[in-house]
């Protein structure tokens, strides 16, 4: 009778043993990671969109300007609208034109002249130019000189000149571009009202500024 009360508990023992096992396993059993598991489409909807910067530099029309009147005179002007510009730019530009084809020309007459005289040339004389040909005739080796050297001074003063006028063209269309947008109004109006401070307690004269339609700039009120 004991040995069986004995092989009894021993058995509640071991099943009392076996279930908690079984309960040990069930808890410490690891459970999915919810984040792997979740599809791949509601990760990207859920991940920022990441938006490309813009790097594209757009010229302003000051710059297009300056840039059109740096390729050829004029071309800024148009772009702004100023038609009228035109004939003064290249009528600006004409008169050093004018002034280095025709000094240079003198230049080489003279240069030509000069070493003739200078190299004695007799032979050549008659190839100078008409009007030097007195100075060469009479050994007038200064004078051919001086007028040379004059002339070259002029060549170059005429090429400073039109370099001058170009840059002063390029300005103009700048300058004309970054007030194109400039809004310059007609409703402008300077009037002068009566006028009371109340923080004074006093009365006086107030000045009304009328900048357009919706602005009212009022002055304090002289006393």
């Amino acid at each position: 009778m004991r040995k069986q009360h004995v092989l009894l508990i021993f058995l509640l023992a071991f099943c009392t043993q076996l279930l908690n096992a079984q309960n040990d396993t069930a808890i410490t059993t690891p459970t999915a990671d919810s984040l792997l598991t979740m599809p791949d489409s509601v990760i990207k909807d859920t991940l920022p969109e990441v938006v490309p910067a813009d790097t594209s530099k757009k010229r302003s029309p000051a710059g297009t300007a300056a840039l059109l009147s740096a390729i050829l005179p004029g071309a800024g002007q148009v772009y702004n609208k100023k038609y009228w510009k035109l004939p003064l730019v290249y009528g600006a530009l004409a008169f050093p034109t004018y002034t280095f084809i025709d000094n240079l020309k003198w230049f080489q007459r003279t240069r030509f002249a000069f070493n003739v005289l200078s190299a004695k040339d007799t032979a050549r004389y008659k190839d100078v130019y008409v009007r030097l040909q007195p100075l060469v005739e009479r050994g007038d080796k200064s004078g051919l000189q001086n007028y040379r050297n004059e002339f070259r001074r002029n060549v170059d003063y005429s090429v400073l000149a039109f370099i001058l006028i170009w840059g002063l063209n390029v300005v103009d269309a700048t300058v004309d571009a970054h007030l194109r947008d400039f809004n310059i109004t007609d409703d402008l109006s300077l009037q002068i009202k009566p006028g009371y401070m109340p923080v004074a307690n006093t009365a006086g004269i107030g000045i009304v500024l009328n900048i357009g339609k919706n602005h009212v700039n009022r002055l304090s009120p002289a006393r």
